[in-house]
């Protein structure tokens, strides 16, 4: 650990006066994520995590985002709070100078992390359409005229950590469907209507008393609803692939996930936000191959077959979900 981030985390604490300048600390960095240093602080009585965003994330590709996207994951940690309090993180303030934030620490015996339950086949089944209807929660009340959006106008950091890595990257590996990916590319950073989580993925996903708690939401912007939810399922879909014994009950998630999100939808047809979502995903899956940020559990085999579907889908993008995994089943089979 370096005395830099011992220093930093520190120096935090005392900002936020939850603690003083003689008491004795612990630091332990967390790992778990590229876009930033995560660290475990231990005082006699106390324990908290710590959060600071790096200018450099810690990936092989040159992938740079400003330090300031701190402060919209601090903003949608504090709406999430008001929103569904059962389904948030404590919260202990947001340093401007150092640019992160103090919360609470998840540690209990019936907390686990959703990514880990999801590679050993242990989550219960039900996990995604509670994850459904907590994302379907925040993107109603942020379609409402009293939501203040003025923290979340982080479309130029959501094209630096979003859609650069993910889709312009990836557009320059595949030069025969690159203008669909640069289009998508287009539509996401103009879009503006919902907040956007931008990184609702299993491993920033807690069940928490068996109510999930998502973090890491350093991605928040107004947006497009149809990331947030293609950015979930592409993981299910991901393990779908690298664990054929669980495609069923993986596949079934994603409807899970759909079915749960669906009555929420109150700011445009249902029906159009389900064909940007079916376009949207299959870019993904070849992003998490190809892109800046591969997913790290599919072996060579896995990620030929995973591309392989990718490029059929967005050469050919389906209009809803239920065809989208009926078809997938059948090309996995």
């Amino acid at each position: 650990m370096s005395n830099t981030l011992s220093q930093k985390c520190r120096a935090l604490l005392a900002e936020l006066h939850l603690i003083s300048a003689d008491t004795k600390i612990t630091v332990q960095p967390l790992s778990g994520g590229v876009a930033s240093d995560i660290a475990r602080i231990d005082t006699d009585n106390s324990t908290w995590c710590v959060k600071f965003a790096l200018p450099k994330l810690k990936v092989e590709a040159d992938w740079f985002a400003p330090t300031h996207r701190n402060m919209a994951e601090y903003n949608w940690l504090s709406f999430a709070a008001e929103t569904l309090p059962h389904n948030a993180i404590r919260l202990f303030g947001f340093s401007d100078t150092l640019q992160g934030f103090a919360m609470a620490y998840l540690e209990a015996e019936d907390i686990y992390l959703y990514k880990n339950a999801l590679l050993a086949g242990t989550d219960t089944g039900t996990e995604a359409g509670k994850i459904g209807k907590l994302i379907g929660t925040i993107h109603n009340r942020s379609a409402t005229p009293e939501f203040d959006d003025s923290g979340f106008h982080n479309q130029d950091d959501f094209w630096a950590l979003r859609i650069e890595p993910y889709l312009c990257y990836t557009a320059t590996r595949h030069p025969e469907i690159s203008k669909s990916l640069l289009d998508m590319a287009d539509r996401l950073y103009h879009a503006d209507r919902i907040l956007v989580h931008g990184d609702v993925s299993p491993k920033n996903i807690f069940l928490r008393a068996a109510e999930p708690v998502i973090l890491d939401a350093e991605c928040a912007t107004m947006g497009d609803p149809c990331f947030d939810i293609s950015f979930f399922l592409n993981h299910l879909v991901l393990k779908a692939i690298h664990m054929p014994h669980r495609q069923t009950h993986n596949l079934r998630a994603v409807m899970d996930f759909w079915d749960s999100y669906h009555p929420f939808i109150a700011w445009e047809a249902a029906e159009e936000l389900e064909r940007r979502t079916c376009q949207l995903l299959p870019a993904l899956m070849l992003a998490r191959v190809d892109g800046k940020s591969p997913v790290e559990y599919l072996h060579p085999a896995q990620q030929h077959k995973t591309r392989e579907i990718a490029l059929k889908m967005i050469k050919s993008p389906y209009a809803n979900l239920n065809d989208f995994c009926h078809n997938l089943g059948e090309h996995l089979s």
